[in-house]
């Protein structure tokens, strides 16, 4: 049970997200399943509200002295690419999510839905499906494809 903790706690850390987590359940001997389970709720508990806050916060930002250029420029940047995303915004954000890299993930996936000013439920099915592949995926490199089935 302490394990599940760790796994469940590794995978709501930024940037680590479920990508490290999942690895780390593979060395806690944790079976693929309930590794799974766990890092992808780790990894979408928190979402709503980052999705929610992260629009205020980057506006708050934008108004701090000698730094404040860099977030306003972040948001004009998130305004000219709503006109030009339009109906793929939701399938961007998925694939956006899905694709283990570094940079993408449930955390950055919340910051671009608030970027594109998405309602915050269809957002959250979005990173949270994208996080679900991601799962799959980072579980077939952790465990190897026979050793998902064994597990």
């Amino acid at each position: 049970m302490k394990d599940l903790l760790k796994l469940f706690v590794i995978s709501m850390i930024p940037v680590v997200e479920l990508r490290g987590a999942i690895p780390a359940g593979v060395a806690m001997n944790i079976p693929f399943w309930l590794n799974y389970i766990v890092c992808v709720l780790g990894n979408i508990v928190l979402v709503p509200i980052l999705i929610m806050f992260s629009r205020q916060v980057l506006n708050w930002c934008a108004k701090l002295p000698k730094v404040g250029f860099i977030f306003q420029k972040i948001i004009d940047i998130g305004n000219k690419k709503i006109e030009k995303i339009g109906k793929y915004e939701l399938l961007g954000v998925y694939l956006f999510v899905a694709i283990p890299l570094p940079g993408t993930g449930a955390w950055t996936g919340a910051l671009v839905s608030a970027l594109l000013q998405i309602k915050t439920w269809k957002a959250f099915i979005a990173i949270t499906l994208g996080v679900m592949t991601a799962g799959i995926i980072m579980g077939i490199i952790s465990f190897g494809l026979f050793g998902i089935f064994a597990a």
